[in-house]
C-alpha cells in the first residue's frame, strides 16, 4: 500500500462525479445553487461554514490525499475545480466536509449532525497540530523532497475506526480487491451523506451496530475472507474503546489497537497515521516499502523491514514522515515481474 500517499495528476471527472453547478445564491428550500458551487433541493438545510488562514504553507492535495481509498472512495472526492469533499461519522453523527483553498485562506462548509464538529476540527485535519520542523533531513534526497513540497502536513482526523476498517480490509490483498470491499460494503451498508451529494455518491460509513450485522454471505461477495471480516467484528464490538486511542501518544495508541487480533503492526501504524497525524507510525510489514526506502537511501531495492528500520534510525520520530517524503521524491525501483493477480473469492 506504499504508494497510495503519491500525488496523482487531475483525471477526468467519472460519470457520477457531476461537475459543480455555476455559483450563486439562493434559498435552500427553493432548489437554487448555492455559495458551495452544488444545487440544493428543496427543504434541504444550508451548511455551516468557516475560514481558517493557515500559518503555513498548505497544499490540500498532499494533507488530505492519505484519506482517498481508491479513485472511487464512497466516502471522499476531489471535483476537477480543486475542491475536495469527505463524508464521515463524528461522534455526534453523520457529517459531510467540503474544502478548497481560497487564495492564502482555507473555506469549509459542513453538512449534518456532525457539521459542528468537523468545522471545529478543521486546522487539526489539515495539520496545525503537525510540527515538520521536527524533521532534520540527513540524505539530500529527503532534503530535496521536503524543500519542494512545503505543503505538506501529516493530518489528524481523530476518528480511529474510519481508518482502521479499511487498513484491515488491506491486509494482504491488492488495493484493487480492498478498495472494492470498501466501494461494495459502504455503497450497500453506508448511509447517503448530508448535504448536496447525491451527484458524487457520498456515503457515510455503518456505524459499528451495522457492521456486526453484516451477514457472512455479504463479506465474501465483498471479496473480503473470514480473517478480514472476522478482526473487523472484533474491532466493532469495542469500537468506544479504540476511538480513545485518537487521544492517546502513539505508544499507547498502537498497544490499545494491537490488543484486537488480527491487528498488528503494520494495521496500527496505517489507522493511526490518519487517526492521530502520528510522524513516527512507520509502516513495518509492507509489500513495497521496505525496497523503496531501501532503493531511495541505500540503493539496495531488496531491503527487509529490518534494513528499512536500520536506515530510517536517524529519523527515529518522524519516519512517517520520512517514508512519505521518500514516497513524493518519485524515486521508485522499477518493476522487474508482473504484477499479481487479484483474486475473487467472491466468485467461489
Amino acid at each position: 500500500m506504499a504508494g497510495r500517499f503519491a500525488p496523482r495528476t487531475a483525471r477526468p471527472a467519472l460519470p457520477h462525479q457531476a461537475a459543480p453547478a455555476v455559483r450563486g445564491t439562493g434559498s435552500a428550500t427553493g432548489g437554487a445553487a448555492t455559495s458551495t458551487g452544488m444545487a440544493t433541493s428543496p427543504g434541504e438545510a444550508l451548511p455551516l461554514s468557516r475560514e481558517w488562514t493557515p500559518p503555513f504553507p498548505l497544499d490540500l492535495r498532499l494533507v488530505l490525499g492519505p484519506l482517498r481509498r481508491g479513485p472511487a472512495d464512497p466516502t471522499f472526492r476531489m471535483t476537477p475545480d480543486g475542491t475536495f469533499w469527505r463524508a464521515t461519522r463524528t461522534p455526534e453523527g453523520p457529517g459531510t466536509l467540503r474544502v478548497a483553498a481560497r487564495g492564502d485562506r482555507v473555506g469549509a462548509e459542513a453538512w449534518g449532525p456532525g457539521a459542528e464538529w468537523l468545522l471545529a476540527g478543521l486546522p487539526t485535519l489539515l495539520g496545525a497540530d503537525d510540527d515538520p520542523d521536527a524533521f532534520t533531513p540527513h540524505h539530500r534526497l529527503l532534503a530535496t523532497a521536503r524543500h519542494r513540497r512545503p505543503g505538506l502536513r501529516l493530518l489528524r482526523t481523530g476518528l480511529v475506526m474510519e481508518s482502521l476498517i479499511p487498513s484491515v480490509l488491506e491486509q494482504k490483498v491488492t488495493t484493487d480487491e480492498a478498495y472494492r470491499a470498501w466501494r461494495l460494503l459502504l455503497r450497500r451498508y453506508g448511509t447517503p451523506a448530508p448535504g448536496p451529494t447525491a451527484a458524487l455518491g457520498l456515503h457515510v460509513m455503518p456505524d459499528a451496530r451495522t457492521w456486526a450485522m453484516i451477514p457472512s454471505w455479504e463479506w465474501h461477495r465483498a471479496g473480503v475472507d473470514a480473517k478480514r471480516s472476522s478482526t473487523i467484528l472484533r474491532a466493532v464490538r469495542v469500537a468506544p474503546r479504540l476511538e480513545e486511542a485518537s487521544s492517546m501518544p502513539f505508544p499507547e495508541a498502537k498497544a490499545r489497537l494491537e490488543l484486537i487480533p488480527g491487528i498488528g503492526p503494520w494495521t496500527s501504524a496505517e489507522t493511526l497515521q490518519r487517526s492521530n497525524g502520528a510522524p513516527d507510525a512507520v509502516t513495518v510489514g509492507d509489500y513495497h516499502l521496505p525496497g523503496i526506502v531501501g532503493h531511495a537511501l541505500a540503493d539496495n531495492r531488496h531491503a527487509d523491514d529490518e534494513e528499512m528500520l536500520t536506515l530510517l534510525t536517524p529519523y527515529q520520530g518522524q519516519r512517517h514522515r520520512a517514508t512519505r517524503l521518500i514516497l513524493l521524491a518519485g524515486r521508485i525501483p522499477e518493476r522487474r515481474g508482473p504484477r499479481m493477480t487479484p483474486g475473487n473469492i467472491g466468485a467461489l
